[in-house]
């Protein structure tokens, strides 16, 4: 029974980090109408969040090594509820970049810190299914929060929306306190020897394709609402039920995700992101074909979350074996990986929609897409010969 509780607040723990995380880009329009920002500027609020995640959650994670885990969770939790509840306060463009940078600095670490404690309360045959379903938390938040935060910005103000993870947060907070294992093995270790395992070249080329693929993931997603709206032509009312289906799609690819982790993992995936680049590349030409454009978009967001719990599996099996001292760092990977590609995407997104147009974000994803297609590939061709 207190396995169960666990797996579920641990999903939800990956619900409120989601929700914190993803729901800025449902309300940037609405942010931007209030302090006079344009939406590309605006689109730096999601580069600069991934890019001051992925710095700061390795130096966390590694430091926090010489501390009980559990106490550590929670002291993070308490900076995280300051700095989204700064966001819930902010007027201007530089207090809402201040509050995201603090609250970006500790969700990395939080999201590293819970899949490593379900990593050691989960039975080795459910390993992978609960990885799924923490990663399918964020997910959950496009599905549950990002369209309710967008109604609530649209039918009250963008401030209420993050208000809401407020409360949640405690609700979190409260149940952590309760339900957080306070006896997961841990093998203290300087803080330069965490780093030691990358010196595996599996470890290299599984995070450098973990970047490529949010990349791809994010060229389109950071801008998706205008993408609906103003090139496919969805009025608000398709625009929140889409976001919803978006989510829904989301869910299955996770699960889906943890079904390859048990059927091949690393070596089930390179077909899987052949078909996101040819996806990618049909994007384009059928933008105007508003109902084709939203299969291949459904089509995109399973291939996008297809990697989490193989990947997750695959870092954890290299330290547990090789690096035992590394396993807090190494849980961290998909969370700091993902938010470097995360911001490499919103990045190049924003300067295609600033000197080119909205539209060609999908040959932005071909781009990555091909480079994760050959990343994948001989990732794959490495763990078989390794193992």
């Amino acid at each position: 029974m207190k396995y169960r509780l666990q797996s579920i607040l641990f999903v939800f723990v990956a619900f409120m980090l989601g929700c914190n995380e993803y729901m800025i880009v449902g309300v940037l329009p609405d942010i931007s109408r209030e302090i006079h920002a344009s939406l590309s500027a605006l689109g730096l609020l999601v580069t600069v969040f991934a890019l001051v995640y992925a710095i700061s959650t390795p130096l966390i994670t590694s430091l926090a090594n010489h501390w009980r885990r559990h106490h550590v969770l929670l002291t993070l939790m308490v900076i995280f509820f300051i700095g989204n509840t700064w966001t819930a306060l902010s007027h201007s463009f530089l207090s809402l970049l201040l509050s995201r940078i603090l609250t970006s600095t500790v969700a990395g670490a939080i999201i590293s810190l819970v899949l490593v404690m379900a990593n050691y309360v989960a039975p080795r045959n459910k390993r992978a299914s609960l990885l799924s379903w923490v990663f399918a938390g964020f997910s959950i938040a496009s599905v549950i929060g990002i369209p309710i935060g967008t109604v609530i910005s649209t039918t009250f103000s963008w401030h209420d929306s993050f208000w809401m993870i407020t409360v949640l947060t405690i609700f979190v907070f409260l149940a952590l306190i309760w339900l957080v294992p306070r006896d997961t093995p841990q093998v203290k270790s300087s803080f330069t020897k965490q780093f030691t395992l990358f010196k595996d070249s599996r470890i290299i080329i599984g995070v450098i394709f973990i970047v490529t693929v949010c990349a791809a993931d994010y060229s389109i997603y950071t801008y998706i609402r205008p993408l609906i709206t103003n090139v496919m032509g969805f009025d608000n009312t398709w625009l929140n039920w889409l976001l919803f289906a978006q989510g829904i799609v989301f869910i299955i690819g996770n699960k889906f995700g943890g079904f390859v982790a048990d059927h091949g993992g690393i070596n089930s995936l390179p077909i899987i992101y052949i078909f996101m680049t040819i996806l990618y590349l049909a994007l384009v030409p059928m933008l105007h074909f508003r109902w084709l454009a939203v299969i291949i978009i459904a089509l995109l967001c399973v291939s996008f979350s297809c990697y989490g719990a193989s990947t997750q599996l695959m870092f954890l099996d290299i330290a547990e074996h090789k690096y035992p001292q590394s396993i807090d760092l190494a849980s961290s990977f998909n969370s700091i990986f993902a938010n470097i590609g995360i911001s490499l995407g919103s990045l190049s997104a924003s300067m295609t929609v600033k000197f080119t147009s909205i539209a060609n974000l999908g040959f932005v994803g071909a781009a990555y897409g091909l480079l994760t297609t050959i990343l994948i590939i001989v990732l794959s061709r490495h763990y078989r010969s390794a193992n």
